[in-house]
Protein backbone atom coordinates (compact mmCIF):
# COMPACT_ATOMS: atom_id res chain seq x y z
CA UNK A 1 0.00 0.00 0.00
CA UNK A 2 3.10 2.44 0.63
CA UNK A 3 4.02 1.51 -2.72
CA UNK A 4 0.72 2.37 -3.87
CA UNK A 5 0.63 5.62 -1.89
CA UNK A 6 3.79 7.19 -3.45
CA UNK A 7 3.17 6.00 -6.77
CA UNK A 8 -0.17 8.22 -6.49
CA UNK A 9 1.50 11.54 -5.07
CA UNK A 10 3.93 11.43 -7.95
CA UNK A 11 1.17 10.99 -10.79
CA UNK A 12 -0.87 13.97 -8.83
CA UNK A 13 2.30 16.17 -9.27
CA UNK A 14 2.62 15.22 -12.85
CA UNK A 15 -0.67 16.55 -14.05
CA UNK A 16 -0.83 19.81 -11.77
CA UNK A 17 2.78 20.79 -11.99
CA UNK A 18 2.16 22.31 -15.41
CA UNK A 19 -0.82 23.99 -15.07
CA UNK A 20 0.70 25.61 -12.06
CA UNK A 21 3.60 26.70 -14.17
CA UNK A 22 0.93 27.94 -17.03
CA UNK A 23 -0.86 29.21 -14.39
CA UNK A 24 1.92 31.60 -13.18
CA UNK A 25 2.82 32.49 -16.29
CA UNK A 26 -0.06 33.61 -17.60
CA UNK A 27 0.02 36.08 -14.31
CA UNK A 28 3.47 37.87 -14.89
CA UNK A 29 4.23 37.96 -18.55
CA UNK A 30 2.77 41.64 -19.93
CA UNK A 31 0.29 42.41 -22.38
CA UNK A 32 1.91 41.95 -25.27
CA UNK A 33 4.03 38.84 -24.37
CA UNK A 34 0.55 37.18 -23.10
CA UNK A 35 -1.61 37.70 -26.40
CA UNK A 36 0.97 36.02 -28.31
CA UNK A 37 0.81 32.98 -25.86
CA UNK A 38 -2.95 32.98 -26.04
CA UNK A 39 -1.80 32.65 -29.38
CA UNK A 40 0.54 29.79 -29.55
CA UNK A 41 -2.49 28.27 -27.32
CA UNK A 42 -5.05 28.38 -30.08
CA UNK A 43 -2.81 26.77 -32.65
CA UNK A 44 -1.89 24.07 -30.59
CA UNK A 45 -5.24 23.56 -28.96
CA UNK A 46 -7.83 22.96 -31.53
CA UNK A 47 -11.03 22.96 -29.08
CA UNK A 48 -10.32 26.64 -28.23
CA UNK A 49 -11.57 29.55 -30.26
CA UNK A 50 -12.20 33.15 -29.94
CA UNK A 51 -15.52 34.70 -29.33
CA UNK A 52 -17.91 36.83 -31.61
CA UNK A 53 -18.09 40.29 -30.94
CA UNK A 54 -21.96 40.40 -29.85
CA UNK A 55 -21.90 40.82 -26.55
CA UNK A 56 -25.47 38.94 -26.14
CA UNK A 57 -24.27 35.52 -27.27
CA UNK A 58 -21.05 35.70 -25.55
CA UNK A 59 -23.39 35.87 -21.93
CA UNK A 60 -24.88 33.46 -23.48
CA UNK A 61 -22.08 31.39 -23.89
CA UNK A 62 -20.18 32.31 -20.86
CA UNK A 63 -23.73 30.50 -18.81
CA UNK A 64 -23.01 27.62 -20.98
CA UNK A 65 -19.52 27.01 -20.37
CA UNK A 66 -20.20 27.76 -16.18
CA UNK A 67 -22.95 25.03 -16.60
CA UNK A 68 -20.60 22.20 -18.16
CA UNK A 69 -19.07 19.50 -15.97
CA UNK A 70 -17.04 16.58 -16.57
CA UNK A 71 -17.28 13.84 -13.76
CA UNK A 72 -14.99 11.16 -15.91
CA UNK A 73 -11.34 10.58 -14.80
CA UNK A 74 -8.73 12.33 -17.58
CA UNK A 75 -6.04 9.25 -16.41
CA UNK A 76 -5.05 8.47 -20.47
CA UNK A 77 -2.74 9.49 -22.06
CA UNK A 78 -3.77 11.75 -25.36
CA UNK A 79 -3.19 11.10 -29.17
CA UNK A 80 -0.39 12.78 -30.68
CA UNK A 81 -2.15 16.17 -32.34
CA UNK A 82 -1.37 14.86 -35.66
CA UNK A 83 -3.02 11.46 -35.58
CA UNK A 84 -6.22 13.37 -34.09
CA UNK A 85 -6.30 15.53 -37.03
CA UNK A 86 -5.74 13.17 -39.28
CA UNK A 87 -8.82 11.63 -37.96
CA UNK A 88 -11.15 14.55 -37.33
CA UNK A 89 -9.83 15.22 -41.50
CA UNK A 90 -11.89 11.97 -42.36
CA UNK A 91 -14.94 13.06 -40.01
CA UNK A 92 -18.22 14.24 -41.47
CA UNK A 93 -18.54 16.22 -38.18
CA UNK A 94 -15.48 17.74 -38.38
CA UNK A 95 -15.86 21.79 -39.48
CA UNK A 96 -12.64 22.83 -40.57
CA UNK A 97 -11.76 26.53 -39.62
CA UNK A 98 -12.86 28.96 -41.69
CA UNK A 99 -11.21 31.21 -44.39
CA UNK A 100 -11.89 34.49 -42.43
CA UNK A 101 -10.69 32.78 -39.31
CA UNK A 102 -7.93 31.86 -41.37
CA UNK A 103 -6.79 35.86 -42.34
CA UNK A 104 -7.50 36.79 -38.83
CA UNK A 105 -5.10 35.06 -37.50
CA UNK A 106 -2.60 36.04 -40.43
CA UNK A 107 -3.60 39.20 -39.70
CA UNK A 108 -2.24 39.19 -36.47
CA UNK A 109 1.15 37.92 -36.98
CA UNK A 110 1.36 40.33 -39.71
CA UNK A 111 0.52 43.30 -36.88
CA UNK A 112 3.40 41.92 -34.95
CA UNK A 113 5.92 44.39 -36.56
CA UNK A 114 9.61 44.63 -35.75
CA UNK A 115 11.75 47.69 -34.93
CA UNK A 116 14.42 48.07 -37.08
CA UNK A 117 17.92 47.82 -35.71
CA UNK A 118 20.81 50.12 -35.74
CA UNK A 119 22.73 48.22 -37.72
CA UNK A 120 19.91 47.42 -40.45
CA UNK A 121 19.94 51.08 -40.82
CA UNK A 122 23.51 51.42 -41.25
CA UNK A 123 23.53 48.36 -43.89
CA UNK A 124 20.21 50.02 -46.03
CA UNK A 125 22.23 53.09 -46.45
CA UNK A 126 26.25 51.60 -47.42
CA UNK A 127 24.16 49.42 -50.04
CA UNK A 128 22.86 52.10 -51.52
CA UNK A 129 25.75 53.93 -51.72
CA UNK A 130 28.30 54.31 -54.77
CA UNK A 131 31.04 52.67 -52.85
CA UNK A 132 32.33 49.31 -54.53
CA UNK A 133 31.74 45.81 -53.80
CA UNK A 134 35.21 45.43 -51.89
CA UNK A 135 34.58 48.32 -50.15
CA UNK A 136 30.91 47.48 -49.45
CA UNK A 137 31.89 44.50 -47.86
CA UNK A 138 34.46 46.28 -45.74
CA UNK A 139 31.86 48.42 -44.49
CA UNK A 140 29.62 45.46 -43.70
CA UNK A 141 32.68 44.74 -41.50
CA UNK A 142 32.49 47.90 -39.76
CA UNK A 143 28.87 48.57 -39.25
CA UNK A 144 28.88 44.87 -37.51
CA UNK A 145 31.55 46.07 -35.13
CA UNK A 146 29.48 49.17 -34.00
CA UNK A 147 26.99 48.54 -30.94
CA UNK A 148 23.63 49.94 -30.44
CA UNK A 149 24.88 53.20 -28.92
CA UNK A 150 26.79 54.11 -32.82
CA UNK A 151 30.26 53.55 -31.14
CA UNK A 152 32.84 51.59 -32.84
CA UNK A 153 33.73 48.23 -30.50
CA UNK A 154 37.02 47.63 -32.21
CA UNK A 155 39.17 50.01 -33.63
CA UNK A 156 40.10 49.78 -37.42
CA UNK A 157 43.84 49.09 -36.47
CA UNK A 158 42.74 46.69 -34.58
CA UNK A 159 40.27 44.95 -37.17
CA UNK A 160 43.11 45.67 -39.43
CA UNK A 161 45.83 43.77 -37.49
CA UNK A 162 43.70 40.64 -37.28
CA UNK A 163 42.36 40.36 -40.79
CA UNK A 164 45.27 41.70 -42.84
CA UNK A 165 43.32 44.14 -44.15
CA UNK A 166 44.89 47.66 -45.49
CA UNK A 167 44.26 50.24 -42.74
CA UNK A 168 44.02 52.66 -45.79
CA UNK A 169 40.79 51.36 -47.23
CA UNK A 170 39.41 50.78 -43.42
CA UNK A 171 39.80 54.46 -42.64
CA UNK A 172 38.49 55.49 -46.18
CA UNK A 173 35.06 53.23 -45.69
CA UNK A 174 34.96 54.56 -42.57
CA UNK A 175 34.70 58.53 -43.12
CA UNK A 176 32.08 57.25 -45.53
CA UNK A 177 30.22 55.58 -43.18
CA UNK A 178 30.31 58.48 -40.91
CA UNK A 179 28.73 61.05 -42.86
CA UNK A 180 25.73 58.69 -42.39
CA UNK A 181 22.05 58.87 -40.65
CA UNK A 182 22.46 59.67 -37.30
CA UNK A 183 25.06 61.82 -37.07
CA UNK A 184 27.64 60.97 -35.24
CA UNK A 185 27.79 57.41 -36.04
CA UNK A 186 31.16 55.08 -35.94
CA UNK A 187 33.04 56.96 -33.88
CA UNK A 188 35.93 55.32 -32.22
CA UNK A 189 35.15 57.38 -28.72
CA UNK A 190 33.16 60.17 -27.68
CA UNK A 191 35.39 62.86 -28.79
CA UNK A 192 35.45 62.09 -32.52
CA UNK A 193 31.67 61.14 -31.96
CA UNK A 194 30.97 64.98 -31.35
CA UNK A 195 33.67 66.42 -34.04
CA UNK A 196 31.48 64.65 -36.56
CA UNK A 197 28.49 66.05 -35.44
CA UNK A 198 30.23 69.75 -35.21
CA UNK A 199 31.46 69.12 -38.70
CA UNK A 200 28.11 68.49 -40.16
CA UNK A 201 26.64 71.54 -38.54
CA UNK A 202 30.00 73.97 -40.45
CA UNK A 203 31.45 74.59 -36.91
CA UNK A 204 34.76 73.05 -37.97
CA UNK A 205 37.51 75.23 -36.15
CA UNK A 206 35.25 77.06 -33.87
CA UNK A 207 35.52 77.21 -30.17
CA UNK A 208 33.55 74.08 -29.38
CA UNK A 209 35.26 72.45 -31.81
CA UNK A 210 38.88 73.30 -30.18
CA UNK A 211 37.18 72.91 -26.81
CA UNK A 212 35.93 69.08 -27.68
CA UNK A 213 39.23 68.51 -29.50
CA UNK A 214 41.58 69.32 -26.86
CA UNK A 215 39.96 69.78 -23.67
CA UNK A 216 37.21 67.11 -23.09
CA UNK A 217 38.17 66.18 -19.78
CA UNK A 218 38.45 69.56 -18.27
CA UNK A 219 34.75 70.11 -19.91
CA UNK A 220 33.52 67.44 -17.91
CA UNK A 221 34.46 68.14 -14.70
CA UNK A 222 33.71 72.17 -15.51
CA UNK A 223 36.95 73.70 -15.26
CA UNK A 224 35.59 76.78 -17.21
CA UNK A 225 38.60 78.78 -15.98
CA UNK A 226 41.18 76.60 -16.97
CA UNK A 227 39.71 75.91 -20.50
CA UNK A 228 39.32 79.64 -21.03
CA UNK A 229 42.86 80.81 -20.12
CA UNK A 230 44.36 77.77 -22.91
CA UNK A 231 42.00 78.88 -25.17
CA UNK A 232 42.70 82.83 -24.52
CA UNK A 233 38.80 83.66 -24.06
CA UNK A 234 36.60 84.50 -21.75
CA UNK A 235 34.43 82.45 -19.23
CA UNK A 236 31.44 83.27 -20.24
CA UNK A 237 32.38 82.67 -23.75
CA UNK A 238 33.32 78.97 -22.30
CA UNK A 239 29.87 78.62 -20.59
CA UNK A 240 28.23 79.07 -23.93
CA UNK A 241 30.43 76.91 -25.83
CA UNK A 242 29.77 74.06 -22.96
CA UNK A 243 26.25 74.94 -23.24
CA UNK A 244 25.89 74.25 -26.94
CA UNK A 245 28.32 71.06 -26.72
CA UNK A 246 25.57 69.43 -24.06
CA UNK A 247 22.62 69.66 -27.05
CA UNK A 248 25.06 66.93 -29.05
CA UNK A 249 24.03 63.51 -28.82
CA UNK A 250 26.41 61.86 -26.95
CA UNK A 251 24.63 58.60 -27.89
CA UNK A 252 23.39 58.72 -31.31
CA UNK A 253 22.40 55.29 -32.11
CA UNK A 254 20.09 54.79 -28.83
CA UNK A 255 16.83 55.93 -31.14
CA UNK A 256 17.18 52.50 -32.91
CA UNK A 257 16.84 50.64 -29.73
CA UNK A 258 15.58 47.28 -31.08
CA UNK A 259 14.12 46.35 -27.29
CA UNK A 260 10.31 45.18 -28.36
CA UNK A 261 9.32 46.07 -24.58
CA UNK A 262 10.19 49.74 -25.38
CA UNK A 263 6.74 49.81 -26.75
CA UNK A 264 4.30 48.85 -24.08
CA UNK A 265 0.42 48.15 -23.79
CA UNK A 266 -1.44 49.94 -20.62
CA UNK A 267 -3.29 46.52 -18.56
CA UNK A 268 -5.26 49.44 -16.78
CA UNK A 269 -6.51 52.45 -17.54
CA UNK A 270 -6.58 55.27 -14.93
CA UNK A 271 -9.40 58.32 -15.26
CA UNK A 272 -11.42 60.60 -13.26
CA UNK A 273 -15.09 60.08 -13.99
CA UNK A 274 -17.73 62.54 -12.43
CA UNK A 275 -14.86 63.36 -9.71
CA UNK A 276 -14.06 59.95 -8.89
CA UNK A 277 -11.27 58.10 -10.11
CA UNK A 278 -12.34 54.98 -12.03
CA UNK A 279 -9.97 51.77 -13.21
CA UNK A 280 -10.68 50.36 -16.76
CA UNK A 281 -8.97 47.32 -16.98
CA UNK A 282 -7.81 47.03 -20.91
CA UNK A 283 -9.06 43.71 -21.54
CA UNK A 284 -10.13 44.53 -25.27
CA UNK A 285 -6.52 44.14 -25.62
CA UNK A 286 -6.79 39.94 -24.93
CA UNK A 287 -7.99 37.81 -27.25
CA UNK A 288 -11.86 36.29 -25.26
CA UNK A 289 -11.84 32.56 -25.38
CA UNK A 290 -14.13 29.61 -25.54
CA UNK A 291 -14.51 26.44 -26.27
CA UNK A 292 -15.76 25.54 -29.67
CA UNK A 293 -19.00 23.94 -29.92
CA UNK A 294 -17.74 21.63 -32.36
CA UNK A 295 -15.79 19.69 -29.83
CA UNK A 296 -18.63 19.88 -27.41
CA UNK A 297 -21.03 17.81 -30.21
CA UNK A 298 -18.24 15.41 -30.69
CA UNK A 299 -18.21 14.76 -26.74
CA UNK A 300 -22.06 14.39 -26.83
CA UNK A 301 -21.92 11.38 -30.10
CA UNK A 302 -21.53 8.15 -28.31
CA UNK A 303 -20.28 6.32 -31.73
CA UNK A 304 -16.77 8.18 -31.26
CA UNK A 305 -13.94 5.70 -30.11
CA UNK A 306 -13.57 6.11 -26.49
CA UNK A 307 -9.79 7.35 -27.10
CA UNK A 308 -10.77 10.15 -29.41
CA UNK A 309 -13.54 11.23 -26.24
CA UNK A 310 -10.31 11.03 -23.68
CA UNK A 311 -8.44 13.03 -26.14
CA UNK A 312 -11.22 16.02 -26.42
CA UNK A 313 -11.68 15.41 -22.82
CA UNK A 314 -8.15 16.39 -22.07
CA UNK A 315 -7.90 19.50 -24.49
CA UNK A 316 -11.79 21.02 -23.33
CA UNK A 317 -9.90 20.62 -19.39
CA UNK A 318 -6.46 22.56 -20.21
CA UNK A 319 -8.72 24.85 -22.30
CA UNK A 320 -10.92 25.57 -19.80
CA UNK A 321 -7.58 26.20 -17.16
CA UNK A 322 -6.30 28.67 -19.84
CA UNK A 323 -9.30 31.14 -19.80
CA UNK A 324 -9.76 30.30 -16.08
CA UNK A 325 -6.06 31.42 -15.46
CA UNK A 326 -6.35 34.54 -17.96
CA UNK A 327 -9.84 35.70 -16.08
CA UNK A 328 -7.95 35.10 -12.81
CA UNK A 329 -5.02 37.47 -14.15
CA UNK A 330 -7.18 39.72 -15.09
CA UNK A 331 -8.89 40.07 -11.33
CA UNK A 332 -6.00 40.06 -9.54
CA UNK A 333 -4.60 42.89 -11.61
CA UNK A 334 -7.76 44.89 -11.16
CA UNK A 335 -8.02 44.22 -7.47
CA UNK A 336 -4.54 45.24 -7.12
CA UNK A 337 -4.74 48.21 -9.10
CA UNK A 338 -8.24 49.31 -7.48
CA UNK A 339 -5.78 49.43 -4.25
CA UNK A 340 -3.39 51.38 -5.68
CA UNK A 341 -5.78 53.92 -6.31
CA UNK A 342 -7.23 54.47 -3.30
CA UNK A 343 -3.75 54.43 -1.49
CA UNK A 344 -2.28 56.90 -4.18
CA UNK A 345 -5.02 59.40 -4.51
CA UNK A 346 -2.48 62.53 -3.89
CA UNK A 347 -0.12 61.75 -6.89
CA UNK A 348 -3.32 61.19 -9.28
CA UNK A 349 -3.94 64.41 -8.35
CA UNK A 350 -0.37 66.48 -8.09
CA UNK A 351 1.95 63.92 -9.95
CA UNK A 352 4.62 62.23 -8.39
CA UNK A 353 5.42 64.57 -6.04
CA UNK A 354 2.19 63.06 -3.96
CA UNK A 355 3.49 59.67 -4.29
CA UNK A 356 3.02 57.93 -0.88
CA UNK A 357 4.78 54.95 0.79
CA UNK A 358 3.16 51.74 0.14
CA UNK A 359 4.66 48.14 0.23
CA UNK A 360 4.01 44.65 -1.50
CA UNK A 361 2.80 43.21 1.76
CA UNK A 362 -0.06 45.95 2.93
CA UNK A 363 -1.18 45.28 -0.65
CA UNK A 364 -1.39 41.59 -0.49
CA UNK A 365 -3.14 41.78 3.05
CA UNK A 366 -5.54 43.61 1.55
CA UNK A 367 -6.27 41.74 -1.60
CA UNK A 368 -6.48 38.64 -0.02
CA UNK A 369 -3.02 37.27 -1.78
CA UNK A 370 0.84 36.31 -0.99
CA UNK A 371 3.22 39.26 -1.76
CA UNK A 372 4.94 37.14 -4.67
CA UNK A 373 1.73 36.92 -5.95
CA UNK A 374 1.81 40.76 -5.87
CA UNK A 375 4.87 40.85 -7.39
CA UNK A 376 4.17 38.73 -10.21
CA UNK A 377 1.13 40.60 -10.73
CA UNK A 378 2.87 43.83 -11.34
CA UNK A 379 5.48 42.73 -12.88
CA UNK A 380 6.14 44.21 -16.74
CA UNK A 381 2.33 45.68 -16.38
CA UNK A 382 1.53 49.33 -16.72
CA UNK A 383 -1.00 51.66 -15.40
CA UNK A 384 -2.11 55.07 -18.04
CA UNK A 385 -2.64 57.88 -15.98
CA UNK A 386 -3.32 61.49 -16.15
CA UNK A 387 0.60 61.91 -15.50
CA UNK A 388 1.53 59.58 -18.28
CA UNK A 389 2.41 56.07 -18.43
CA UNK A 390 4.41 53.91 -15.46
CA UNK A 391 5.10 50.57 -14.40
CA UNK A 392 3.07 49.32 -11.78
CA UNK A 393 5.92 48.64 -8.89
CA UNK A 394 6.77 52.55 -9.37
CA UNK A 395 4.42 52.70 -6.63
CA UNK A 396 5.53 50.64 -4.56
CA UNK A 397 8.36 52.55 -2.70
CA UNK A 398 9.31 52.69 0.94
CA UNK A 399 9.54 56.04 2.96
CA UNK A 400 10.08 58.69 5.45
CA UNK A 401 7.66 59.79 8.28
CA UNK A 402 7.89 64.00 8.14
CA UNK A 403 7.69 65.87 11.50
CA UNK A 404 3.81 66.54 10.61
CA UNK A 405 3.57 62.93 10.56
CA UNK A 406 2.67 62.57 7.41
CA UNK A 407 4.60 59.68 4.74
CA UNK A 408 6.43 60.78 2.30
CA UNK A 409 7.42 58.24 -0.51
CA UNK A 410 11.31 58.03 -1.70
CA UNK A 411 10.45 58.97 -4.83
CA UNK A 412 8.87 62.18 -3.32
CA UNK A 413 11.67 62.94 -1.94
CA UNK A 414 14.09 62.50 -4.69
CA UNK A 415 11.57 65.23 -6.55
CA UNK A 416 11.96 67.52 -4.01
CA UNK A 417 15.89 67.45 -4.31
CA UNK A 418 15.51 67.88 -8.02
CA UNK A 419 13.45 70.73 -7.60
CA UNK A 420 15.83 72.30 -4.92
CA UNK A 421 18.85 71.64 -7.56
CA UNK A 422 17.17 72.95 -10.31
CA UNK A 423 16.11 76.17 -8.63
CA UNK A 424 19.37 76.52 -7.11
CA UNK A 425 21.94 79.65 -7.44
CA UNK A 426 24.18 78.38 -10.07
CA UNK A 427 27.16 80.21 -9.02
CA UNK A 428 26.52 78.78 -5.76
CA UNK A 429 24.96 75.37 -5.76
CA UNK A 430 23.63 73.97 -2.80
CA UNK A 431 26.04 71.07 -1.06
CA UNK A 432 24.63 67.79 0.09
CA UNK A 433 24.98 69.11 3.75
CA UNK A 434 22.85 72.12 2.64
CA UNK A 435 19.97 70.23 0.81
CA UNK A 436 19.85 67.78 3.76
CA UNK A 437 19.45 70.75 6.66
CA UNK A 438 16.72 72.85 3.77
CA UNK A 439 14.97 69.12 3.90
CA UNK A 440 15.09 69.20 7.57
CA UNK A 441 13.23 72.59 7.72
CA UNK A 442 10.54 70.89 5.31
CA UNK A 443 10.10 68.17 8.07
CA UNK A 444 12.39 65.56 6.11
CA UNK A 445 14.76 63.64 8.20
CA UNK A 446 17.13 62.52 6.22
CA UNK A 447 20.91 61.25 6.47
CA UNK A 448 23.51 63.25 4.01
CA UNK A 449 24.95 60.00 2.37
CA UNK A 450 20.97 59.22 1.58
CA UNK A 451 20.87 62.78 -0.12
CA UNK A 452 23.87 61.93 -1.67
CA UNK A 453 22.75 58.54 -3.19
CA UNK A 454 19.29 59.93 -4.37
CA UNK A 455 21.83 62.94 -5.94
CA UNK A 456 23.81 60.13 -7.89
CA UNK A 457 20.15 58.18 -9.29
CA UNK A 458 18.84 61.53 -10.43
CA UNK A 459 21.87 61.52 -12.50
CA UNK A 460 22.90 65.08 -10.56
CA UNK A 461 26.91 66.11 -10.42
CA UNK A 462 28.24 66.98 -7.14
CA UNK A 463 28.09 70.92 -6.43
CA UNK A 464 31.42 71.88 -7.34
CA UNK A 465 30.95 70.00 -10.64
CA UNK A 466 27.50 72.30 -10.78
CA UNK A 467 29.08 75.38 -10.19
CA UNK A 468 28.90 78.13 -13.55
CA UNK A 469 30.97 80.87 -13.72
Amino acid sequence: MAGLSQHQSLSQSQVLAPQLQQSLQILQVPMLELRTLIQVELDGNPTLEMEDNDPNESKVEDKQRDAEEFDVEFDRLSKLDDEWRDYMAQSTNYVRRSTEDDERRQFFFDSLTKNETLQEHLLDQLRGSELSKEDVQLGELLIGNTNDTGFLTVKPDEIAANTGLEMADLDRVLQTIQTFHPVGVCARDLRECLLIQLKRIGKEGSLEWRIVSNYLDDLAKKRYPEIARRCGTTVDCIQRAANFIATLDPKPGQIFSADPNNYVLPDVTVEKVSGLWQVLLNGDQIPHLRISNTYKDLMAQTANKEDVRDYIRDKIRNGKFLIKSIHQRQQTISNIAHEIVKRQTEFLERGPSGLKPMTMVQIADIVGVHETTVSRAISGKYMSTPHGVFEMKYFFTPGYQTAGGESMSNTSVKGVIAEMVKGEDGKNPLSDKEIVDVLKTKGIPIARRTVAKYRNELNILPSNMRKSF
